[in-house]
């Protein structure tokens, strides 16, 4: 929760890196051990393909190879962010976008079309992949890029296409039905400008993976609960800066391995409707404009979420704001005896802003 009080800057040395105190409470994990694979198994897995084998022999002619023609492709690693996590990119309807590939095989000829979440079938025609500039399906929805040759298609995997619905349909205060209210810049000059588009989310796009630790229905705003579609802004900034918090505090575990650290996330986009009705919320919340999150992260790894865990969350927010200017924005820690109200609020509105709240 945002409180709209911001704190006095506190500037770091030009080229000084922030330390981690020796003292910080981590908690250590226990390196996993290796189980060995018995004879007895590798016996019967060998069983297993030499059976699984003779099947496929008698569907297949002898002498027989089949061999895709569209060649293997994956995203190039820039497009997954400055956190390398980032499963999601943002486009508006049938804008030319860029979309790096990394193609492992012969590239010529080679064709792309998109396939909506959850179906099979494709969702708009096939056009030239030429470069890594590729056209934005027409209609709002998550999409799957899919490489076509001589009739035959190959889905990409890792990352998602997220097609926005422009901030020019909403109609007053409603969204194609859906309550989204009046943000400021609509009734005063001067004021931050609204999103250029929101997620259109169904029942089944919930769960689908938006970064490593975070998926769609984080961002949902908790108002309108079972009216769908539902609607959320969501700035791929604060998505790459979230992930990038976890992974500083797993390095103060001495562990690359960041799979195994949670992030609760209490509110991600709140509509200007829902928003004025939180108490103590900035009238102006960064909330919003999809630009912020008030999260948990048990960063102690104690399998408790206390004040400790959120100055710990605070002093990776100001490490990575060091380490990425680019993402400088608001830090909020909220801190009381309860475990539901030991949270943090994290934004990225450009500029630096530091406050404290309780309970």
């Amino acid at each position: 929760m945002e409180s709209g009080v911001v704190g006095e800057r506190r500037g770091h040395p030009t080229g000084e890196e922030l330390e981690l105190p020796d003292d910080l409470p981590v908690r250590k994990r226990h390196a996993q051990r290796i189980v060995w694979v018995t004879a007895a198994v590798v016996a019967l897995v060998g069983a297993f393909q030499f059976l699984q084998a003779a099947t496929d022999a008698t569907d297949k002619p002898i002498g027989t190879f089949t061999r895709s023609i569209v060649p293997f492709a994956e995203p190039s690693a820039s497009a997954f962010g400055a956190s390398g996590e980032l499963k999601l990119a943002f486009a508006m309807p049938s804008e030319e976008i860029s979309y790096p590939l990394d193609v492992h095989g012969d590239p010529t000829s080679l064709e792309y079309a998109w396939i909506r979440n959850g179906d099979s079938t494709l969702a708009t025609a096939a056009q030239p992949l030429t470069g890594d500039k590729v056209s934005a399906p027409p209609n709002a929805g998550f999409y799957r890029l899919a490489l076509m040759k001589n009739g035959q298609k190959r889905a990409i995997e890792g990352l998602t296409l997220a097609v926005l619905v422009p901030f020019e349909e909403k109609e007053g205060a409603m969204l194609h039905g859906y309550r989204i209210g009046m943000y400021l810049a609509e009734r005063a000059r001067g004021k931050t400008p609204p999103p250029e588009g929101f997620l259109e989310i169904t029942p089944a796009d919930i769960e689908l993976p938006i970064t490593r630790h975070l998926k769609v229905g984080d961002f949902l705003n908790h108002d309108q609960q079972g009216v769908w579609p539902s609607y959320a802004a969501v700035n791929p900034k604060l998505l790459d800066k979230l992930e990038l918090v976890i992974q500083e505090i797993a390095r103060w575990h001495g562990d690359k391995a960041v799979a195994d650290i949670e992030i609760d996330v209490h509110s991600g986009f709140r509509a200007p409707e829902h928003n004025r009705r939180v108490r103590r919320a900035a009238s102006d919340s960064q909330h919003q404009y999809g630009d912020a999150a008030d999260v948990a992260i048990d960063a102690n790894g104690d399998g408790k979420i206390t004040a400790i865990d959120s100055r710990m969350v605070g002093l990776a927010v100001e490490i990575v704001e060091l380490k990425h200017p680019d993402l400088v924005g608001g830090l909020g820690i909220y801190t009381t005896g309860h475990s539901s109200t030991n949270y943090v609020h994290i934004d990225v509105r450009g500029r630096r802003a530091r406050w404290r709240g309780g309970g």
